[in-house]
C-alpha cells in the first residue's frame, strides 16, 4: 500500500531487511527475534541494526526491543579479529558486486561518499561496532552524531570526522535534490542536462554551474575515500 501509485512519491519500505529476508515472516514476536539473533545472526546483521530506531508502537515493547539489540550492535568486547575481517570482506564484495550494471562508481550517491559501498559498510559503522559499548555517544542511528562522538573520543581525528561528514552531507543533499527534481528517488548523480540543471538550482548553484556542482561532489567524495582507505582498511 505504501508503494502504490499516488500524488506523492511512494514511501518505500524495504521489507527484505528482516530476519530470513523474503523467507521470514513480516511480523514476529520479541521472543522469536531473540531466538534468531542468539542462534543465526551474523556480523552484517549487527551492522544493519546500527541504523535501527524504534519510533512507533507500544513504548514498553520498543524499549524491550532496543534492549535486545543493543548488545548485538554494541558488543561489550568490541569486534573480534574474525568479525573485523568479515566486515572488510563484506565491504570488498559490495565494492565489486553490488553496483547496478553500467553504474559509474564515481557518480553513485550511495557508494561514492565514503568510497564504494560507503553507505552500507563504513568507517563510522565500524567505529560504532567496535567502541559503542564503551562510548555512549556512538549509540545512535544518526551518522553525523556518531562521527562527532568518534572525534570526541579520539577514535577519529576531527579533520577526518569533518571530511566524512562533509561528504555524507553532500551526497544526501544531491539525493534529496534529485528526488525533488524527478519526483522519485535515485542513487546516481544525474547525467541528463535538464536534471543536472534542476539539481544545481535546488542546491543553490546557478543553473549553468552543473560542472561546478560535479567538481565539488567529486572533490569532497575523493577526500572521504582517502580517509576510509586509511581508517577502515588500516
Amino acid at each position: 500500500m505504501l508503494a502504490a501509485p499516488g500524488p506523492d512519491p511512494a514511501l518505500v519500505v524495504d521489507a527484505d531487511l528482516r530476519p530470513e529476508g523474503r523467507q521470514g515472516p513480516l511480523v514476529r514476536t520479541l521472543d522469536a527475534y531473540a531466538a534468531y539473533y542468539a542462534k543465526w545472526s551474523h556480523v552484517w546483521e549487527a551492522q544493519a541494526l546500527l541504523r535501527a530506531d524504534a519510533v512507533v508502537g507500544d513504548p514498553d515493547l520498543r524499549e524491550r526491543f532496543t534492549a535486545l539489540i543493543d548488545p548485538l550492535r554494541y558488543p561489550a568486547g568490541g569486534l573480534s579479529e574474525d568479525d573485523v575481517l568479515e566486515v572488510r570482506r563484506i565491504k570488498g564484495r559490495v565494492d565489486k558486486e553490488r553496483l547496478p550494471r553500467g553504474a559509474d562508481p564515481t557518480l553513485h550517491l550511495k557508494a561514492r561518499p565514503w568510497g564504494t559501498g560507503g553507505h552500507r559498510v563504513d568507517g563510522a559503522g565500524s567505529c560504532r561496532l567496535r567502541h559503542g559499548a564503551a562510548v555512549p555517544g556512538l549509540r545512535t542511528a544518526q551518522t553525523l552524531a556518531a562521527l562527532a562522538a568518534a572525534a570526541e573520543a579520539d577514535l577519529l581525528s576531527r579533520n577526518d570526522a569533518e571530511t566524512l561528514g562533509t561528504s555524507w552531507r553532500m551526497a544526501s543533499r544531491v539525493r534529496n535534490a534529485l528526488l525533488l527534481a524527478r519526483g522519485r528517488a535515485g542513487d546516481q548523480f544525474p547525467r541528463a542536462t535538464l536534471e543536472r540543471r534542476s539539481v544545481a538550482g535546488i542546491l543553490g548553484y546557478q543553473t549553468d554551474e552543473t560542472d561546478r556542482l560535479l567538481d565539488d561532489y567529486l572533490r569532497v567524495t575523493r577526500h572521504a575515500r582517502t580517509v576510509v582507505d586509511r581508517v577502515f582498511w588500516e
